[in-house]
């Protein structure tokens, strides 16, 4: 965007002089599920905002260790946000692109101790130890 399109909102990037690289990239928008590590639900309560890799990957692999390097100075960027509309608002108020990408919800089905002892009208299990 140079600032000559018609829309409501004039983005930050063409009064801030942000190069064109970082003008054209795109964001998404998530909100980032729970740790497979913990059982708490703590982190999962905002939203994040971070930018999608380069195209055509700027990547390449260190000499001297062998690691993956980078010329992407967005690559660890990430911006959270408490609601999915302050990050919407943020991207547009800066020019750019961007795409939601919605949290899947968990089903979550109450279940007590006392139903595995529950009486049930079957054919009786037998259950030889040797």
């Amino acid at each position: 965007m140079d600032g000559s399109e018609d829309t409501e909102i004039l983005p930050a990037a063409v009064l801030s002089g942000a190069p064109i690289e970082l003008q054209a990239r795109t964001v998404r928008i998530y909100q980032p599920s729970k740790p497979a590590t913990q059982s708490g639900t703590w982190g999962a309560h905002h939203w994040r905002m971070d930018w999608d890799i380069l195209p055509k990957g700027h990547r390449w692999e260190n000499p001297l260790m062998g690691w993956q390097s980078s010329g992407d100075f967005m690559q660890g960027t990430r911006l959270e946000f408490k609601s999915k509309d302050e990050a919407i608002r943020f991207a547009e108020k800066q020019g750019y692109e961007y795409f939601v990408q919605e949290p899947n919800t968990r089903a979550f089905t109450p279940k007590a101790y006392a139903n595995n002892f529950l009486y049930t009208p079957k054919k009786l299990k037998l259950v030889r130890a040797k």
